[in-house]
C-alpha cells in the first residue's frame, strides 16, 4: 500500500497525467491510501498492545504454573516420605508382635485373633478405672468382683463386647 501510494505521488508529481478527472481520481485514491495506511497502522498497534498484553499474561501463569508444579513436588515428596515411615513403623510393630505372639499360648493367640475379626481389628482392650476401653462401658460390681477375685493369669472377657480384658498396674482395680 505504500508503495502504491509513493508510485502514484511519483505519477502525480511528475506531470505524466494530465487529464484533469485522472489527476483528481489520483488525489483521491492517494488520500484514500494514506487513510487506510492510518487505519492500519492503528489496528496494527492495537494487535501488537495485546500481544504484549498476552505476552505478560502467559510470563505470569508460567510462574504461577511452576509454583503449582513445585508445590506439588514438594507435596509429593513430603508424601512419599511419610509413607517410608509407615512401612518403617510398620515393619517394626510386625516385628514386636511376631515377638509378643510367640510368646501367647496358641488357644488364646486363636481366640484373639477370631475376636479380632469380628470386632473390626481389636480383639483385646484395656480394663481401665471399671472401664472397658473396648466398647467404653462400665463393668458393674459384680463384674469388678469377678476381676479382682480372677487369678493374674486368667482370660478375662468382656462382657458387653466380648473382647479379652487386659489388665494392667494401672488399672484402677
Amino acid at each position: 500500500m505504500r508503495q502504491r501510494a509513493v508510485r502514484d505521488q511519483q505519477r502525480l508529481d511528475s506531470g505524466a497525467v494530465t487529464s484533469p478527472k485522472d489527476l483528481e481520481s489520483l488525489q483521491r485514491e492517494i488520500v484514500s491510501l494514506a487513510k487506510r495506511q492510518g487505519d492500519l497502522e492503528d489496528v496494527v498497534l492495537e494487535v501488537m498492545e495485546r500481544r504484549e498484553s498476552a505476552q505478560e499474561r502467559v510470563a505470569e501463569l508460567t510462574g504461577r504454573v511452576s509454583s503449582v508444579e513445585a508445590k506439588t513436588e514438594d507435596a509429593a515428596a513430603r508424601r512419599d516420605a511419610a509413607l517410608a515411615e509407615f512401612d518403617r513403623e510398620a515393619a517394626t510393630v510386625t516385628k514386636e508382635r511376631e515377638v509378643v505372639a510367640a510368646s501367647v499360648p496358641a488357644d488364646l493367640l486363636k481366640l484373639y485373633e477370631k475376636l479380632r475379626v469380628q470386632q473390626g481389628g481389636v480383639g483385646a482392650a484395656r480394663l481401665f478405672r471399671r472401664r472397658c476401653e473396648g466398647c467404653q462401658l462400665e463393668l458393674n460390681i459384680t463384674e469388678v468382683n469377678e476381676v479382682k477375685a480372677a487369678a493374674a493369669d486368667a482370660v478375662l472377657r468382656c462382657e458387653n463386647c466380648r473382647r479379652i480384658l487386659v489388665r494392667t498396674a494401672d488399672s484402677g482395680l
